[in-house]
């Protein structure tokens, strides 16, 4: 007997779900499946009050495993996103805010979890010293926002860390290259820069990516690319000291 006790004391616990977070003061709140979706959502409410946002965003994801696929489900699993990214919880904040894509593409609040997604990437933005697996992984993640939800008011904050993270990209292109530039291998730091000039548009970058090609390719007396390049240059920033310092290359090469 006592074993069958003890077996269905386990399935009980099994069966009921209990989640404790600490409320203040010692005391644990518990929730079951005698609690309800409202209940639940209240009391994570105050737990962000509290500005205890682990415990909120764990209860907020109660209310979506006891009561899946329900209206207060799908309100509390971006919660959880929001609560998580508050408490810097990015991984986690990350998991929530991408279940909501995952199940609800088309829902009220697609365009915050996209959002939440990016931002739990960028917040983990590093220098361009260090790898910027995050910082791609942000800019796609923006431009998901930017190109699905142009209108949101999520797009206008994602679009000025949009250009953060593409100057930090291409910031990195150019440290790469110059380090190619440094060490005389010619060719591999025109691919870098070229990549600035193509692929990463109007940033701060852009004119030293040019007068890096005017150089590079003199180096490999290429006077050709070298003189499309410092011709760009001239066009788009004449009174720029990059263009002069190209044009002296320029005239030196002659």
């Amino acid at each position: 007997m006592g074993q069958r006790v003890w077996i269905k004391r386990a399935l009980m616990l099994v069966m009921v779900a209990t989640v404790a977070a600490c409320a203040g003061g010692g005391r644990q709140v518990s929730v079951d499946d005698a609690t309800s979706p409202q209940q639940i959502i209240a009391m994570a409410d105050e737990q962000v009050a509290r500005r205890k946002f682990r415990q909120a965003g764990d209860l907020y994801l109660e209310v979506e495993r006891l009561y899946p696929y329900t209206v207060e489900a799908e309100f509390a699993v971006i919660q959880a996103a929001k609560a998580y990214q508050a408490g810097k919880k990015r991984i986690e904040s990350r998991a929530s805010a991408q279940r909501y894509i995952d199940y609800y593409p088309a829902g009220e609040y697609a365009a915050l979890a996209h959002y939440l997604v990016a931002l739990s990437y960028y917040d983990q933005i590093v220098d361009v010293g260090r790898d910027q697996e995050n910082t791609f992984q942000a800019l796609q993640a923006l431009r998901i926002v930017l190109e699905r939800f142009p209108d949101s008011e999520y797009a206008a904050l994602a679009e000025p860390k949009f250009t953060t993270a593409l100057n930090q990209l291409a910031g990195k292109e150019m440290e790469v290259g110059r380090y190619y530039l440094k060490r005389g291998q010619f060719s591999a730091a025109i691919g870098r820069f070229a990549v600035v000039v193509a692929d990463y548009g109007e940033t701060p970058h852009r004119p030293e990516a040019l007068l890096r090609l005017v150089e590079a390719n003199l180096s490999l007396g290429l006077l050709a690319e070298a003189g499309r390049a410092s011709a760009l240059l001239a066009a788009e920033y004449p009174d720029s000291r990059w263009n002069s310092a190209a044009q002296r290359l320029i005239s030196g090469g002659r």
